[in-house]
C-alpha cells in the first residue's frame, strides 16, 4: 500500500433536523430560525415549520449529528487494498461525539481526513457540535483561525474544482463519472434522511447508506489521485 494513504480517514456524516417537528423548539430558538427562514424563502415557498423540516439538519445550530463514519485503507490478504470501516451512531449526539473524538486521538499525528464538501460542511459541523456538546475539540478538528492552505486535510470536491469555484458537484454525480457503484442503491439518499429518522425511525438504515459513501468516497479519492485498484475494493465493517 502506498504510504500516503495509511494515514487519511475517510468520513462521512449524516444530520438532521435538531427535533423532529418546529413546535418543539423553544420560542428563542424558533424566531432566529424564522429570521433565517425568511433568507431561505422563495416565493411561494415552504412555511417556516416546513422549512425547518426541510432544510436545518444543514445547519449545525439547528441540526444534530446522528451518524459519523469512517474508513481507513489497510492490506488485505494477498496485498489486496482493504478499506476498514466503523460507524458512530445513535439517538445521543454527545455520546458519539465523544466515541468519534476517542478514535481521532488515536491516530497518527500526521493523520489527515478527507471527505467530499469536507471543508465546508463535514469538518466545521463536527466542530461546532462538538462545542454545542460542551466536548474539547480534537486536534484534527481544531482549525479556526487557519487559513486555507492551513488546513492539511484532503476534500476530494475542491480536488476536482482544479481552482474552479462556480459550482457544487455531488458525490453521486462523481461516483457515476468515474463508474463507482453508487451510495443510493439502498433506497435511500440525503435528502432522505430526516424523514427515515424521524418518520421511519430506521437509523439502521441511515448508517448502513452513510457507510456505503465512505466507500465511495475513498474509491474517488483513489481516481483523482491516479491510484489504480489492482483488484475490486474490499470493504470490512469493524
Amino acid at each position: 500500500m502506498l504510504p500516503e494513504l495509511r494515514d487519511i480517514l475517510f468520513l462521512d456524516i449524516e444530520t438532521v433536523s435538531a427535533v423532529e417537528d418546529f413546535g418543539l423548539l423553544d420560542e428563542r430558538i424558533q424566531s432566529l430560525w424564522s429570521r433565517k427562514a425568511a433568507n431561505l424563502r422563495r416565493d411561494g415557498d415552504l412555511t417556516d415549520g416546513e422549512l425547518y423540516l426541510d432544510r436545518a439538519a444543514i445547519f449545525a445550530e439547528f441540526g444534530k449529528i446522528i451518524c459519523i463514519c469512517v474508513g481507513k485503507f489497510v492490506d488485505g490478504e494477498n496485498g489486496a487494498l482493504t478499506l476498514r470501516t466503523k460507524a458512530y451512531y445513535g439517538d445521543d449526539e454527545k455520546t458519539l461525539l465523544l466515541e468519534f473524538k476517542a478514535m481521532l486521538e488515536r491516530l497518527s499525528v500526521s493523520g489527515r481526513l478527507c471527505a467530499h464538501n469536507g471543508k465546508e460542511f463535514d469538518f466545521p459541523y463536527l466542530s461546532r457540535r462538538m462545542l454545542i456538546n460542551g466536548v474539547v475539540l480534537p486536534g484534527l478538528l481544531d482549525l479556526a483561525g487557519k487559513k486555507p492552505w492551513e488546513v492539511p486535510h484532503y476534500d476530494t470536491m475542491d480536488m476536482w474544482k482544479f481552482g474552479d469555484y462556480k459550482h457544487f458537484t455531488s458525490l453521486d454525480l462523481l461516483a457515476a463519472v468515474f463508474n463507482i457503484p453508487s451510495s443510493k442503491e439502498g433506497g435511500i439518499d440525503g435528502s432522505q434522511v430526516n424523514r427515515v429518522y424521524y418518520v421511519d425511525k430506521d437509523l439502521e438504515k441511515i448508517k448502513d447508506y452513510c457507510l456505503r459513501d465512505v466507500a465511495v468516497l475513498a474509491q474517488l479519492f483513489l481516481k483523482l489521485r491516479g491510484i489504480p485498484l489492482e483488484q475490486e475494493l474490499i470493504v470490512q465493517v469493524s
